[in-house]
């Protein structure tokens, strides 16, 4: 099992500095590289002060230039945000300046929120058309000259400049529904899973999902299976509660965005209060520390040998949830020095 991360330039008040916490980001990358992860993962999002990344080639630019090895993943793209032309030109920049590192993630949103803002009109459960019709097409203009004449984009004969230099770029699809593991599974894409803060069970029955679309469809997939989850590894009580509390806190800005409860000022959601929060961020403090990849190192060791066994090809440690700097930085440092280890 591979190891990824999954990390956002992330404020939670306006009390958090820009600079120290774009530098943050890029320590924590640079840690990844020198430990061994396979890819690091960016996001998209848009007018949000939790998760500032309008355009995740940018940073993955930007981290480029400043590792090694580490494969650069846009996790994920809004196809529905992006004209055809101008994504394949973007990620084929990306994987020209970082010498063949893109990892290229395409998915169908989260938040109805940036939907009406970025693509008024749109419901959210419908984006995943626009993404089955970019997908198809942003490889054919990395191959050369293309017309499309879709349901959502046309244009004449036009091909992306620059190529990438990978003749075959990696695809990732971020995937819950049953309907987009069929897509994924029958067009041989990597796909990205994440349960929230769902037990283990969830984890399964998206396995099952896998498996199903296999045998219906594509019996020879090749595809990677990965898992995200919140990540924080401890070694003493104090560390423990600071984790406990910055994800509750972080969930509760998300419920805001998921339930559609409070209003956003100027990029910060309000909090949703916990005993209104229900679902996928339920906050109950035994439930979260048993879901989440949270633990002493011989803990997380213990969970990330389930995952293991289920099947699962890369973990991605998502190391955003509002911890401090210096409290994300000691749970990623154990996690290299105690947890990687067992899994070399």
């Amino acid at each position: 099992m591979k190891f990824h991360l999954a990390i956002n330039l992330e404020r939670i008040t306006d009390q958090a500095s820009m600079v120290e916490v774009r530098d943050h980001t890029l320590e924590m990358v640079k840690m990844a590289d020198k430990a061994g992860f396979e890819i690091v993962w960016a996001a998209e999002h848009h007018a949000l002060e939790m998760t500032i990344a309008p355009n995740p080639f940018q940073l993955m630019t930007w981290w480029a230039e400043h590792t090694q090895n580490i494969r650069l993943g846009a996790g994920v793209v809004n196809a529905a945000y992006w004209h055809p032309i101008n994504l394949a030109g973007e990620a084929a920049m990306l994987d020209l300046l970082s010498n063949g590192r893109l990892e290229f993630g395409i998915g169908s949103g989260a938040y109805q929120r940036e939907f009406d803002r970025m693509k008024p009109g749109l419901d959210q459960r419908d984006s995943y058309k626009y993404m089955q019709e970019m997908l198809p097409v942003v490889q054919a203009l990395w191959h050369g000259d293309v017309e499309h004449n879709g349901e959502y984009w046309q244009f004449p004969k036009a091909t992306s400049c620059p190529k990438p230099l990978q003749e075959n770029v990696p695809v990732w699809v971020a995937a819950r529904a049953p309907i987009t593991y069929d897509y994924a599974v029958e067009n041989n894409c990597n796909i990205m899973s994440w349960a929230l803060t769902l037990p283990f069970s969830e984890l399964e029955e998206y396995k099952k999902r896998l498996d199903d679309a296999k045998a219906r469809l594509n019996p020879s997939f090749s595809g990677k299976f990965t898992t995200m989850r919140h990540t924080a590894v401890y070694a003493n009580e104090a560390d423990r509660q600071a984790a406990l509390g910055a994800v509750r806190n972080v969930l509760s800005l998300f419920g805001n965005l998921m339930m559609k409860k409070g209003d956003v000022v100027d990029g910060f959601p309000d909090p949703v209060p916990f005993e209104e929060l229900e679902g996928n961020v339920r906050v109950e403090p035994n439930m979260l520390e048993e879901n989440l990849m949270f633990g002493t190192p011989d803990q997380v060791i213990a969970k990330l040998k389930k995952y293991e066994a289920l099947g699962i090809d890369g973990f991605l440690y998502y190391a955003s949830m509002g911890l401090d700097i210096e409290n994300q930085k000691r749970s990623m440092q154990l996690f290299i020095d105690e947890v990687m280890p067992e899994f070399c």
